[in-house]
Protein backbone atom coordinates (compact mmCIF):
# COMPACT_ATOMS: atom_id res chain seq x y z
CA UNK A 1 0.00 0.00 0.00
CA UNK A 2 1.73 3.62 -0.93
CA UNK A 3 2.01 6.29 1.42
CA UNK A 4 -0.89 8.64 -0.34
CA UNK A 5 -3.41 5.56 -0.17
CA UNK A 6 -2.50 5.12 3.82
CA UNK A 7 -3.10 8.58 4.29
CA UNK A 8 -6.38 8.59 2.32
CA UNK A 9 -8.13 5.79 4.48
CA UNK A 10 -7.04 8.06 7.58
CA UNK A 11 -8.71 11.36 6.40
CA UNK A 12 -11.52 9.13 5.20
CA UNK A 13 -11.69 7.68 8.43
CA UNK A 14 -12.49 10.98 9.91
CA UNK A 15 -8.34 11.41 11.55
CA UNK A 16 -6.76 14.81 11.09
CA UNK A 17 -3.30 14.20 8.85
CA UNK A 18 -0.92 16.82 9.41
CA UNK A 19 2.39 16.98 7.38
CA UNK A 20 5.78 19.17 8.34
CA UNK A 21 7.24 21.16 5.26
CA UNK A 22 11.24 20.06 4.87
CA UNK A 23 11.56 22.90 2.30
CA UNK A 24 10.48 25.85 1.33
CA UNK A 25 7.42 26.09 -1.45
CA UNK A 26 7.19 29.35 -2.84
CA UNK A 27 4.80 29.25 -5.41
CA UNK A 28 3.59 32.18 -7.90
CA UNK A 29 0.35 30.10 -8.68
CA UNK A 30 -2.83 30.77 -6.58
CA UNK A 31 -3.74 27.09 -6.93
CA UNK A 32 -0.76 26.08 -4.88
CA UNK A 33 0.12 26.30 -1.25
CA UNK A 34 3.35 28.37 -0.15
CA UNK A 35 4.36 27.67 3.03
CA UNK A 36 8.27 27.55 4.85
CA UNK A 37 10.02 24.57 6.26
CA UNK A 38 9.44 23.70 9.17
CA UNK A 39 5.54 25.25 8.67
CA UNK A 40 2.97 22.61 10.10
CA UNK A 41 0.05 21.30 7.13
CA UNK A 42 -3.44 19.87 7.09
CA UNK A 43 -3.48 17.37 4.62
CA UNK A 44 -7.18 17.65 3.11
CA UNK A 45 -6.39 15.58 0.42
CA UNK A 46 -4.01 12.90 -0.84
CA UNK A 47 -4.88 10.79 -3.74
CA UNK A 48 -2.74 11.40 -6.02
CA UNK A 49 0.42 10.22 -4.77
CA UNK A 50 2.61 13.62 -6.20
CA UNK A 51 0.78 16.29 -5.32
CA UNK A 52 -1.88 16.54 -1.63
CA UNK A 53 -4.01 19.26 -1.17
CA UNK A 54 -3.36 20.50 2.21
CA UNK A 55 -4.82 23.81 4.19
CA UNK A 56 -2.65 26.08 6.25
CA UNK A 57 -5.30 28.45 8.30
CA UNK A 58 -7.30 30.27 5.45
CA UNK A 59 -4.69 29.09 2.66
CA UNK A 60 -5.89 25.96 0.69
CA UNK A 61 -4.04 24.70 -2.02
CA UNK A 62 -1.71 22.04 -3.65
CA UNK A 63 1.65 20.96 -2.56
CA UNK A 64 4.21 18.81 -3.71
CA UNK A 65 4.11 15.86 -1.89
CA UNK A 66 7.70 15.29 -1.21
CA UNK A 67 8.41 18.73 0.56
CA UNK A 68 6.84 17.12 3.40
CA UNK A 69 7.45 14.37 5.99
CA UNK A 70 3.84 13.17 7.95
CA UNK A 71 2.93 14.31 10.94
CA UNK A 72 -0.15 12.50 12.29
CA UNK A 73 -2.16 14.25 15.02
CA UNK A 74 1.16 16.54 15.19
CA UNK A 75 2.89 15.31 17.86
CA UNK A 76 1.97 11.66 17.98
CA UNK A 77 4.38 9.35 15.93
CA UNK A 78 2.68 7.45 13.19
CA UNK A 79 3.44 4.11 14.76
CA UNK A 80 1.89 5.07 17.82
CA UNK A 81 -1.20 6.38 16.17
CA UNK A 82 -1.47 2.75 14.26
CA UNK A 83 -1.48 1.13 17.59
CA UNK A 84 -3.77 3.63 18.60
CA UNK A 85 -6.31 3.06 15.90
CA UNK A 86 -5.90 -0.86 16.02
CA UNK A 87 -6.90 -0.48 19.89
CA UNK A 88 -9.54 2.79 19.62
CA UNK A 89 -13.43 2.77 19.83
CA UNK A 90 -13.84 1.80 16.19
CA UNK A 91 -16.20 -0.66 15.14
CA UNK A 92 -15.69 -4.34 13.69
CA UNK A 93 -15.93 -2.78 10.54
CA UNK A 94 -13.19 0.07 10.92
CA UNK A 95 -11.15 -2.81 12.68
CA UNK A 96 -11.94 -5.12 9.43
CA UNK A 97 -10.50 -2.52 6.75
CA UNK A 98 -7.39 -1.58 9.12
CA UNK A 99 -6.37 -5.29 8.79
CA UNK A 100 -7.03 -5.66 5.08
CA UNK A 101 -5.45 -2.73 4.54
CA UNK A 102 -2.06 -3.70 7.03
CA UNK A 103 -2.07 -7.48 6.27
CA UNK A 104 -3.24 -10.38 8.24
CA UNK A 105 -0.74 -12.22 11.04
CA UNK A 106 2.21 -9.17 10.35
CA UNK A 107 3.20 -6.86 13.31
CA UNK A 108 2.48 -3.15 12.59
CA UNK A 109 6.14 -1.88 12.19
CA UNK A 110 6.94 -5.16 10.24
CA UNK A 111 3.77 -4.29 7.58
CA UNK A 112 4.96 -0.49 7.54
CA UNK A 113 8.53 -1.78 6.99
CA UNK A 114 6.68 -3.95 4.14
CA UNK A 115 5.06 -0.51 2.96
CA UNK A 116 8.36 1.33 2.73
CA UNK A 117 10.04 -1.54 0.84
CA UNK A 118 7.49 -1.65 -1.46
CA UNK A 119 7.13 1.69 -2.00
CA UNK A 120 11.07 2.15 -2.62
CA UNK A 121 11.08 -0.68 -5.27
CA UNK A 122 7.73 0.38 -7.32
CA UNK A 123 9.46 4.23 -7.50
CA UNK A 124 12.42 2.82 -8.61
CA UNK A 125 10.65 0.54 -11.11
CA UNK A 126 8.93 4.09 -12.38
CA UNK A 127 12.24 5.98 -12.21
CA UNK A 128 13.25 3.11 -14.47
CA UNK A 129 10.90 4.18 -17.11
CA UNK A 130 10.74 7.94 -16.85
CA UNK A 131 14.39 7.92 -17.45
CA UNK A 132 13.68 5.23 -20.33
CA UNK A 133 11.06 7.68 -21.88
CA UNK A 134 13.47 10.55 -21.58
CA UNK A 135 16.38 8.45 -23.01
CA UNK A 136 14.61 6.66 -25.94
CA UNK A 137 11.31 9.51 -26.44
CA UNK A 138 13.40 12.43 -26.03
CA UNK A 139 16.94 12.11 -27.13
CA UNK A 140 17.16 9.31 -29.51
CA UNK A 141 14.88 11.57 -31.93
CA UNK A 142 16.69 15.16 -31.26
CA UNK A 143 20.00 13.39 -32.47
CA UNK A 144 17.94 12.55 -35.69
CA UNK A 145 17.34 16.01 -36.24
CA UNK A 146 20.44 17.57 -36.86
CA UNK A 147 19.22 20.63 -38.31
CA UNK A 148 17.30 21.34 -35.03
CA UNK A 149 19.47 20.61 -32.20
CA UNK A 150 23.42 20.77 -32.03
CA UNK A 151 25.27 17.96 -29.27
CA UNK A 152 26.05 20.92 -27.37
CA UNK A 153 22.56 21.79 -27.06
CA UNK A 154 21.28 18.33 -26.61
CA UNK A 155 24.08 18.19 -23.79
CA UNK A 156 22.73 21.45 -21.99
CA UNK A 157 19.35 19.95 -22.35
CA UNK A 158 19.78 16.57 -21.08
CA UNK A 159 22.97 17.02 -19.13
CA UNK A 160 24.29 13.55 -18.30
CA UNK A 161 21.24 12.05 -17.69
CA UNK A 162 21.70 8.68 -20.06
CA UNK A 163 24.99 8.31 -17.56
CA UNK A 164 22.38 8.31 -15.09
CA UNK A 165 19.89 5.89 -16.73
CA UNK A 166 22.82 3.24 -17.22
CA UNK A 167 23.63 3.58 -13.77
CA UNK A 168 20.31 3.61 -12.45
CA UNK A 169 19.58 0.10 -14.23
CA UNK A 170 22.69 -1.60 -12.79
CA UNK A 171 21.23 -0.22 -9.15
CA UNK A 172 17.64 -1.34 -9.48
CA UNK A 173 18.96 -4.95 -10.58
CA UNK A 174 20.72 -5.34 -7.20
CA UNK A 175 17.82 -3.98 -5.66
CA UNK A 176 15.53 -6.61 -7.27
CA UNK A 177 18.08 -9.46 -6.26
CA UNK A 178 18.14 -8.45 -2.39
CA UNK A 179 14.11 -7.95 -2.80
CA UNK A 180 11.99 -10.59 -1.09
CA UNK A 181 9.04 -10.92 -2.79
CA UNK A 182 7.56 -13.35 -0.44
CA UNK A 183 8.02 -11.62 2.59
CA UNK A 184 8.68 -8.38 1.63
CA UNK A 185 9.85 -6.90 5.17
CA UNK A 186 12.80 -9.85 5.28
CA UNK A 187 14.32 -7.64 2.46
CA UNK A 188 18.40 -6.46 2.74
CA UNK A 189 18.51 -3.41 0.33
CA UNK A 190 20.50 -1.52 2.85
CA UNK A 191 23.97 -2.99 1.16
CA UNK A 192 22.63 -1.84 -2.01
CA UNK A 193 22.96 1.96 -1.40
CA UNK A 194 26.12 1.27 0.29
CA UNK A 195 27.57 -0.41 -2.81
CA UNK A 196 26.70 2.58 -5.02
CA UNK A 197 27.38 5.33 -2.61
CA UNK A 198 30.15 6.88 -4.92
CA UNK A 199 28.27 5.97 -7.89
CA UNK A 200 25.27 8.53 -6.97
CA UNK A 201 27.73 11.24 -7.22
CA UNK A 202 26.87 11.34 -10.38
CA UNK A 203 24.31 12.89 -9.96
CA UNK A 204 26.00 16.17 -9.03
CA UNK A 205 26.69 17.24 -12.52
CA UNK A 206 23.04 17.15 -13.50
CA UNK A 207 22.35 18.94 -10.54
CA UNK A 208 24.35 21.88 -11.22
CA UNK A 209 23.04 21.86 -14.98
CA UNK A 210 19.68 21.78 -14.57
CA UNK A 211 19.15 25.33 -14.22
CA UNK A 212 21.40 26.02 -17.55
CA UNK A 213 18.63 23.24 -19.07
CA UNK A 214 15.86 25.29 -18.08
CA UNK A 215 17.23 28.36 -19.54
CA UNK A 216 17.90 26.35 -23.14
CA UNK A 217 14.86 24.68 -22.50
CA UNK A 218 12.95 27.66 -22.36
CA UNK A 219 14.49 30.02 -25.59
CA UNK A 220 13.46 26.26 -27.91
CA UNK A 221 10.10 26.60 -26.48
CA UNK A 222 9.47 29.77 -27.46
CA UNK A 223 9.91 28.55 -30.98
CA UNK A 224 6.61 26.94 -32.12
CA UNK A 225 8.53 23.89 -33.68
CA UNK A 226 10.14 22.91 -31.07
CA UNK A 227 6.91 22.46 -29.08
CA UNK A 228 5.13 20.95 -31.96
CA UNK A 229 8.69 18.40 -31.81
CA UNK A 230 8.40 17.55 -28.73
CA UNK A 231 4.83 17.47 -27.86
CA UNK A 232 5.42 14.78 -31.02
CA UNK A 233 8.00 12.96 -28.92
CA UNK A 234 6.13 12.00 -25.97
CA UNK A 235 2.81 11.22 -28.17
CA UNK A 236 5.26 8.64 -29.96
CA UNK A 237 6.70 7.50 -26.86
CA UNK A 238 3.18 7.43 -25.21
CA UNK A 239 4.55 9.49 -22.34
CA UNK A 240 2.33 10.76 -19.44
CA UNK A 241 0.89 14.26 -20.20
CA UNK A 242 3.89 15.97 -18.55
CA UNK A 243 6.34 18.49 -20.24
CA UNK A 244 9.71 17.51 -20.94
CA UNK A 245 10.74 20.41 -18.03
CA UNK A 246 8.54 18.03 -15.95
CA UNK A 247 10.42 15.24 -16.64
CA UNK A 248 13.72 16.80 -16.46
CA UNK A 249 13.13 17.41 -13.19
CA UNK A 250 12.79 13.83 -12.11
CA UNK A 251 16.40 13.28 -11.52
CA UNK A 252 16.72 16.32 -8.98
CA UNK A 253 13.80 15.13 -7.30
CA UNK A 254 14.92 11.71 -6.75
CA UNK A 255 18.25 12.46 -5.26
CA UNK A 256 17.02 14.41 -2.88
CA UNK A 257 14.08 11.55 -2.04
CA UNK A 258 16.18 9.06 -0.79
CA UNK A 259 17.32 10.19 2.63
CA UNK A 260 13.71 10.65 2.96
CA UNK A 261 13.32 7.03 2.15
CA UNK A 262 15.89 5.59 4.40
CA UNK A 263 14.98 7.58 6.87
CA UNK A 264 11.81 6.04 6.56
CA UNK A 265 13.01 2.44 6.41
CA UNK A 266 15.10 2.75 9.27
CA UNK A 267 12.42 3.95 11.25
CA UNK A 268 10.48 1.14 10.66
CA UNK A 269 13.64 -1.48 11.02
CA UNK A 270 14.31 -3.18 14.11
CA UNK A 271 17.45 -3.21 15.85
CA UNK A 272 17.67 -6.80 15.41
CA UNK A 273 16.57 -6.98 11.93
CA UNK A 274 19.68 -7.94 9.67
CA UNK A 275 19.33 -5.01 7.74
CA UNK A 276 19.50 -2.56 10.60
CA UNK A 277 22.90 -1.81 10.45
CA UNK A 278 22.80 -1.43 6.46
CA UNK A 279 20.42 1.18 6.13
CA UNK A 280 21.53 3.25 9.16
CA UNK A 281 24.98 3.18 6.85
CA UNK A 282 22.99 3.66 3.95
CA UNK A 283 21.10 7.12 5.39
CA UNK A 284 24.01 8.43 6.25
CA UNK A 285 25.69 7.96 3.18
CA UNK A 286 23.05 8.84 1.20
CA UNK A 287 22.77 12.57 3.59
CA UNK A 288 26.88 12.57 2.59
CA UNK A 289 26.02 12.15 -1.31
CA UNK A 290 23.57 14.90 -0.81
CA UNK A 291 25.83 17.34 0.92
CA UNK A 292 28.33 16.75 -1.41
CA UNK A 293 26.31 17.36 -4.09
CA UNK A 294 25.30 21.21 -1.99
CA UNK A 295 29.25 21.90 -1.98
CA UNK A 296 29.92 21.34 -5.46
CA UNK A 297 27.05 23.36 -6.47
CA UNK A 298 28.35 26.39 -4.34
CA UNK A 299 31.42 25.50 -5.72
CA UNK A 300 30.49 26.54 -9.06
CA UNK A 301 28.65 28.96 -7.79
CA UNK A 302 31.68 31.03 -6.71
CA UNK A 303 33.41 30.52 -10.12
CA UNK A 304 31.74 33.12 -11.53
CA UNK A 305 32.68 35.58 -8.45
CA UNK A 306 36.58 34.75 -8.91
CA UNK A 307 36.60 35.53 -12.63
CA UNK A 308 34.61 38.70 -12.15
CA UNK A 309 37.31 39.51 -9.28
CA UNK A 310 40.17 38.65 -11.79
CA UNK A 311 38.48 40.97 -14.30
CA UNK A 312 38.34 43.54 -12.14
CA UNK A 313 42.27 43.37 -11.49
CA UNK A 314 44.66 45.95 -12.87
CA UNK A 315 47.40 44.34 -14.97
CA UNK A 316 46.32 40.84 -14.47
CA UNK A 317 48.90 38.49 -15.75
CA UNK A 318 49.82 34.85 -16.29
CA UNK A 319 47.06 32.05 -16.28
CA UNK A 320 43.99 32.67 -15.35
CA UNK A 321 42.98 32.04 -11.56
CA UNK A 322 40.26 29.45 -12.46
CA UNK A 323 42.86 27.57 -14.43
CA UNK A 324 43.92 26.21 -10.93
CA UNK A 325 41.61 26.92 -8.44
CA UNK A 326 38.16 27.32 -7.77
CA UNK A 327 37.55 28.57 -4.00
CA UNK A 328 38.63 31.48 -2.20
CA UNK A 329 39.66 29.81 1.45
CA UNK A 330 40.90 33.81 3.08
CA UNK A 331 41.66 37.04 2.10
CA UNK A 332 43.22 40.39 4.18
CA UNK A 333 46.19 42.84 4.06
CA UNK A 334 50.22 41.37 5.18
CA UNK A 335 53.16 42.82 5.27
CA UNK A 336 55.35 41.15 2.64
CA UNK A 337 59.05 40.34 2.66
CA UNK A 338 61.16 38.27 -0.57
CA UNK A 339 64.48 37.71 -0.59
CA UNK A 340 66.54 38.31 -1.93
CA UNK A 341 65.81 42.38 -1.71
CA UNK A 342 63.69 41.59 1.84
CA UNK A 343 62.24 45.44 1.08
CA UNK A 344 58.95 45.84 3.07
CA UNK A 345 55.74 45.80 1.30
CA UNK A 346 52.24 46.17 2.07
CA UNK A 347 50.23 43.93 -0.36
CA UNK A 348 46.05 42.60 -0.37
CA UNK A 349 46.30 38.80 0.24
CA UNK A 350 43.95 36.34 -1.62
CA UNK A 351 44.19 32.64 -0.55
CA UNK A 352 42.89 30.42 -3.37
CA UNK A 353 43.00 26.15 -3.36
CA UNK A 354 46.69 25.98 -5.14
CA UNK A 355 47.73 29.23 -5.37
CA UNK A 356 48.07 32.70 -3.29
CA UNK A 357 48.08 36.05 -5.20
CA UNK A 358 48.57 39.21 -3.93
CA UNK A 359 47.80 42.70 -5.34
CA UNK A 360 49.19 46.78 -4.22
CA UNK A 361 46.00 48.93 -3.39
CA UNK A 362 46.29 52.07 -5.66
CA UNK A 363 47.34 55.21 -3.32
CA UNK A 364 44.61 57.01 -4.21
CA UNK A 365 42.19 54.89 -4.53
CA UNK A 366 42.47 52.54 -2.42
CA UNK A 367 39.80 50.46 -3.81
CA UNK A 368 41.65 50.06 -7.20
CA UNK A 369 44.02 46.90 -7.00
CA UNK A 370 47.23 45.81 -8.83
CA UNK A 371 48.75 42.26 -9.87
CA UNK A 372 52.26 41.81 -7.59
CA UNK A 373 52.26 38.39 -8.26
CA UNK A 374 51.11 34.70 -6.93
CA UNK A 375 52.51 32.10 -4.82
CA UNK A 376 52.47 28.02 -5.51
CA UNK A 377 50.81 26.70 -2.74
CA UNK A 378 51.19 23.02 -3.56
CA UNK A 379 55.12 23.54 -3.50
CA UNK A 380 55.19 25.48 -0.31
CA UNK A 381 55.26 24.77 3.52
CA UNK A 382 54.14 27.10 6.13
CA UNK A 383 56.11 27.67 9.45
CA UNK A 384 55.08 29.43 11.93
CA UNK A 385 57.54 32.08 13.67
CA UNK A 386 58.45 32.93 17.19
CA UNK A 387 58.61 36.94 17.82
CA UNK A 388 62.07 37.70 17.77
CA UNK A 389 65.08 37.33 15.40
CA UNK A 390 64.69 35.46 12.23
CA UNK A 391 67.41 34.20 10.99
CA UNK A 392 67.34 33.86 7.24
CA UNK A 393 66.03 37.46 6.91
CA UNK A 394 67.77 38.82 9.72
CA UNK A 395 65.36 41.06 11.30
CA UNK A 396 63.37 41.27 14.06
CA UNK A 397 59.53 39.84 13.54
CA UNK A 398 56.39 40.01 15.53
CA UNK A 399 53.15 38.23 14.42
CA UNK A 400 55.18 36.53 11.39
CA UNK A 401 54.84 33.52 9.81
CA UNK A 402 57.14 32.50 6.31
CA UNK A 403 55.90 30.53 3.03
CA UNK A 404 59.25 28.63 2.22
CA UNK A 405 59.17 26.35 -1.36
CA UNK A 406 60.00 22.25 -0.73
CA UNK A 407 62.81 23.18 -2.38
CA UNK A 408 63.85 25.85 -0.94
CA UNK A 409 64.65 28.09 -3.80
CA UNK A 410 61.98 30.46 -2.65
CA UNK A 411 60.96 32.41 1.04
CA UNK A 412 58.69 34.78 1.53
CA UNK A 413 58.11 36.50 5.51
CA UNK A 414 54.28 37.38 6.14
CA UNK A 415 53.62 40.07 9.15
CA UNK A 416 50.28 40.56 10.32
CA UNK A 417 49.42 43.52 12.44
CA UNK A 418 47.95 41.71 15.53
CA UNK A 419 48.44 37.91 16.96
CA UNK A 420 44.23 37.01 16.27
CA UNK A 421 45.12 38.30 12.24
CA UNK A 422 48.04 35.49 12.43
CA UNK A 423 46.34 32.92 13.40
CA UNK A 424 43.43 33.08 11.06
CA UNK A 425 45.89 33.37 8.42
CA UNK A 426 47.19 29.85 9.83
CA UNK A 427 44.31 27.89 9.80
CA UNK A 428 43.10 29.47 6.20
CA UNK A 429 46.70 28.16 4.96
CA UNK A 430 45.70 24.64 6.90
CA UNK A 431 41.96 24.63 5.26
CA UNK A 432 43.42 25.21 1.86
CA UNK A 433 45.30 21.65 2.21
CA UNK A 434 42.20 19.88 3.56
CA UNK A 435 40.43 21.65 0.79
CA UNK A 436 43.06 20.33 -2.13
CA UNK A 437 43.23 16.60 -0.32
CA UNK A 438 39.23 16.83 -0.10
CA UNK A 439 38.67 17.13 -3.76
CA UNK A 440 41.58 15.47 -5.06
CA UNK A 441 39.78 12.33 -2.76
CA UNK A 442 36.29 13.15 -4.05
CA UNK A 443 36.98 14.14 -8.08
CA UNK A 444 36.32 17.29 -8.02
CA UNK A 445 37.74 19.60 -11.42
CA UNK A 446 35.98 22.30 -13.09
CA UNK A 447 35.71 21.67 -17.08
CA UNK A 448 37.38 23.79 -19.24
CA UNK A 449 33.86 24.77 -20.39
CA UNK A 450 33.05 26.20 -16.96
CA UNK A 451 36.19 27.79 -16.93
CA UNK A 452 35.41 29.49 -20.41
CA UNK A 453 31.94 30.44 -19.69
CA UNK A 454 32.67 31.85 -16.56
CA UNK A 455 35.32 34.02 -17.87
CA UNK A 456 32.91 34.85 -20.79
CA UNK A 457 30.36 36.06 -18.04
CA UNK A 458 32.49 38.07 -16.39
CA UNK A 459 33.66 39.92 -19.83
CA UNK A 460 29.10 41.16 -19.85
CA UNK A 461 28.95 41.74 -16.09
CA UNK A 462 27.14 44.59 -15.26
CA UNK A 463 29.30 47.94 -13.34
CA UNK A 464 29.60 47.44 -9.43
CA UNK A 465 26.41 49.01 -7.94
CA UNK A 466 24.38 48.25 -10.54
CA UNK A 467 22.03 45.10 -10.14
CA UNK A 468 21.84 42.03 -12.62
CA UNK A 469 17.79 41.54 -13.30
CA UNK A 470 17.28 37.93 -12.57
CA UNK A 471 15.71 35.79 -14.98
CA UNK A 472 13.24 32.70 -14.29
CA UNK A 473 12.91 31.14 -17.10
CA UNK A 474 11.59 27.90 -15.25
CA UNK A 475 9.05 29.44 -13.30
CA UNK A 476 7.74 31.70 -16.43
CA UNK A 477 7.36 28.18 -18.35
CA UNK A 478 5.55 26.83 -15.98
CA UNK A 479 3.34 29.88 -15.72
CA UNK A 480 2.59 29.77 -19.39
CA UNK A 481 0.79 26.15 -18.23
CA UNK A 482 -2.58 25.93 -17.32
CA UNK A 483 -3.50 23.59 -14.46
CA UNK A 484 -6.78 23.99 -13.73
CA UNK A 485 -6.65 20.96 -11.06
CA UNK A 486 -3.39 19.37 -10.75
CA UNK A 487 -0.11 21.03 -11.34
CA UNK A 488 1.57 18.95 -14.25
CA UNK A 489 4.73 19.39 -13.65
CA UNK A 490 6.64 19.74 -9.97
CA UNK A 491 8.46 22.29 -8.96
CA UNK A 492 11.97 23.00 -8.90
CA UNK A 493 13.84 21.72 -5.50
CA UNK A 494 16.86 22.66 -3.92
CA UNK A 495 19.15 19.59 -3.28
CA UNK A 496 19.92 20.27 0.68
CA UNK A 497 20.47 18.10 3.61
CA UNK A 498 17.87 17.13 5.80
CA UNK A 499 18.16 18.78 9.34
CA UNK A 500 21.49 20.48 8.24
CA UNK A 501 21.62 24.41 9.46
CA UNK A 502 22.01 26.93 7.18
CA UNK A 503 25.54 28.12 6.49
CA UNK A 504 26.66 31.40 8.11
CA UNK A 505 26.75 33.80 5.04
CA UNK A 506 30.63 34.30 4.20
CA UNK A 507 31.56 37.76 4.40
CA UNK A 508 34.84 37.34 2.00
CA UNK A 509 33.02 38.17 -1.46
CA UNK A 510 31.47 41.30 0.78
CA UNK A 511 34.82 42.28 1.54
CA UNK A 512 36.11 41.66 -1.92
CA UNK A 513 33.66 43.77 -3.20
CA UNK A 514 34.84 46.76 -1.29
CA UNK A 515 38.48 46.69 -2.37
CA UNK A 516 37.35 45.92 -5.93
CA UNK A 517 34.24 46.76 -7.53
CA UNK A 518 34.01 43.98 -10.47
CA UNK A 519 34.59 46.31 -13.34
CA UNK A 520 38.21 47.51 -15.36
Amino acid sequence: MSVSLFIQFLISDGSVVYAEGLWDHVTMDDQELGFKAGDVIEVVDATNKEWWWGRIMDSEGWFPASFVRLRVNQDEPMDEYLAHLEEAQAGEEDRASLGLLLGPGLPCKEQMRTNVINEIMSTERDYIKHLKDICEGYIKQCRKRTDMFTEEQLRTIFGNIEEIYRFQRKFLKGLEQKFNKEQPHLSEIGCCFLEHQTDFQIYSEYCNNHPNACIQLSKLMKVNKYVFFFEACRLLQKMIDISLDGFLLTPVQKICKYPLQLAELLKYTNPQHRDYKDVEAALNAMKNVARLINERKRRLENIDKIAQWQSSIEDFEGEDVLSRSSELIFSGELTKLSLPQAKSQQRMFFLFDHQMVYCKKDLLRRDMLYYKGRIDMDHMEVIDLEDGKEKDFNISVKNALKLRSLAGDEVHLLCAKKPEQKERWLRAFTDERRQVQQDRETGFTLTEVQKKQAMLNAGKSHPAGKPKAVSRPYYDFLLRQKHPSLPTALPQQQVFMLAEPKRKTSTFWHNIGRLTPFKK
